[in-house]
């Protein structure tokens, strides 16, 4: 199996090159591309040139535009990245059989309630992002190419800049921190979509009934909040010395932002369990693995 991933430098991307690597022949493609294929989705015809000589039998779409506040002010360019580079990489996993594989998010829904949304209730978007998201979306399936579209949220990994190391950092400068609580989800590691990716894949490739839309999680819930109190707490606890002294709730309105957010990121993972028999472990299990890697390399420096 000959597998293209396109975005390999991105959180999820990083971690899909190590996920990916056994299943098959890996072809890892950031922007900038390499030996003359490219990987830059703001460029379609490149792309689709790149993706016909190298004739995949998969193609992973790590990349995306996903600067959600920018994306008011730059909504072409949002859409051309999220939608219509990525229609035109469907229709060529069409005609030529290739397997599509793509990330999207819970911001194509509006947030409304407290129950965890399913792949098939209504969608409507707050923000450019989530809509340009859910227009990629759709063209996957006009397309008519064999897929799999991961609806995933609060997205976090060692590598690079994240939430936690962004708390983390405020709470050994500061006494009290203001952290959003009325926005719910399930903060989710890049390494379990990736290994739930891979195996997804190769689960699609021996039965192709399983292809369409899944929601992809780590089980339980926080608000943005309790996210803070959990990493703060844990360090903490670990050793590191810490300033703060108050995590004070506030609620969206008094922190806003270009972008609307969606208050409920709840997303229900059943179909994803049931269809390829996973489990998923609860949010708090990855964070704090994440953060055993912080210390490490907090205690090595």
């Amino acid at each position: 199996m000959k597998i293209l991933l396109l975005g390999k430098n991105g959180q999820v991307g990083w971690e899909l090159q190590r996920a990916l690597a056994p299943l098959g022949e890996l072809i890892a493609l950031d922007r900038a591309g390499a030996a003359g294929f490219c990987g830059d989705l703001s460029t379609p015809e490149l792309l689709c040139r790149t993706v016909r000589a190298l004739a995949p039998d998969v193609i992973v779409n790590a990349a995306a535009y996903t600067t959600v506040d920018r994306a008011e002010s730059e909504p072409e360019h949002a859409q051309r990245i999220n939608a219509d580079a990525v229609g035109a990489l469907a229709e060529i996993a069409y005609s030529t059989g290739a397997l599509l594989v793509h990330y999207s998010t819970d911001y194509v829904f509006n947030g409304s309630g407290s129950q965890p949304w399913r792949e098939t209730d209504t969608t409507a978007p707050l923000s450019v992002y989530g809509q340009t998201k859910l227009a990629g979306e759709q063209a996957i399936i006009d397309s008519g190419c064999a897929h799999l579209i991961f609806r995933t949220s609060w997205v976090y990994a060692a590598r690079g800049n994240n939430f936690a190391k962004t708390m983390l950092r405020l709470a050994a400068e500061r006494e009290r921190l203001n952290v959003i609580d009325d926005q719910i989800g399930a903060p989710t590691g890049a390494e379990l979509i990736s290994d739930v990716t891979a195996h997804a894949i190769r689960a699609t490739r021996h039965n192709p009934n399983l292809v369409g839309i899944y929601h992809l999680a780590a089980a339980g819930e926080t608000s943005w909040h309790g996210y803070a109190e959990f990493v703060i707490n844990t360090a903490r606890a670990q050793g590191r010395a810490l300033k703060v002294t108050e995590i004070a709730p506030i609620p969206t309105r008094q922190y806003p932002t270009p972008a609307q957010r969606p208050l409920n990121s709840r997303l229900d993972t059943t179909k994803l369990t049931a269809s390829f028999g996973l489990h998923m472990p609860h949010w708090q299990s990855g964070v704090l693995r994440m953060q055993d890697e912080f210390m490490d390399k907090h205690h090595e420096s």
